[in-house]
């Protein structure tokens, strides 16, 4: 298995090419490292290679390796949220890519004692396996937010199908900037929307052409 530090040079080395194509600055896009299929020391192996941003998509992983790393990374949950396991991981989570219900953010405010950063999902595909807000109850979905002092939203959060045809993928990334564009638009003070988090192992580079500002990559960085 080749090293974390090797496969995050070739990322970076794609992050940068895919910025410079369209104009952006690559320091604009953080990299965090999928860590929910890999052992303790391959997550330490990316913290020391510098990647501090880690990703857990479940509460029991997150939990093991936040035993034994603490708060030296940002911890990202990344995966599907039950309200139920909110109060498991509220205090060692830094941002939470899954919001996609009242009851949810219900909870996240309860539970938190400061503000917690938020991604609302979006399911841009429509495909019935994916979570998420279709795009048209995003913008009424957020409005409902005010109440909550505890949840900050900054920024969307999609998946985008699984497929190779580029321009099924680039849509879906373009939906989602233009949602962010009608959120930044409406100037609400507990929702900047000034993130995106989207683009994985297979697709980041299209991406970040259309805007990521948060890629969550693991097989390519640091393995199955």
């Amino acid at each position: 298995m080749k090293s974390v530090e090797s496969n995050l040079q070739i990322i970076k080395e794609k992050i940068a090419k895919a910025c410079e194509k369209v104009g952006r600055d690559s320091q604009d896009v953080t990299i965090i490292a999928v860590t929910k299929y890999v052992t303790i020391a391959r997550a330490q192996e990316a913290l020391r290679a510098g990647v501090i941003h880690l990703g857990e998509n479940r509460d029991q992983e997150l939990l093991k390796k936040y035993e034994v790393l603490g708060n030296q990374p940002v911890w990202h949950f990344i995966g599907t949220l039950q309200t139920r396991k909110v109060k498991k991981i509220i205090d060692k989570v830094d941002f939470i890519h899954s919001l996609d219900r009242l009851s949810l953010a219900e909870e996240i405010d309860k539970r938190a004692n400061r503000k917690i950063s938020c991604f609302v999902q979006v399911n841009v595909s429509g495909e019935e396996s994916k979570h998420g807000l279709p795009p048209e109850e995003v913008v009424p979905f957020i409005q409902q937010l005010a109440m909550y002092a505890n949840v900050e939203i900054v920024g969307l959060m999609t998946m985008a199908p699984f497929v190779k045809d580029e321009q099924i993928l680039r849509n879906c990334f373009r939906s989602l900037k233009q949602l962010q564009n009608d959120i930044q638009n409406l100037k609400l003070p507990y929702a900047p929307c000034t993130e995106l988090s989207m683009g994985m192992s297979n697709d980041y580079e299209i991406a970040v052409e259309e805007g990521a500002t948060f890629v969550r990559i693991g097989t390519s960085l640091v393995g199955e």
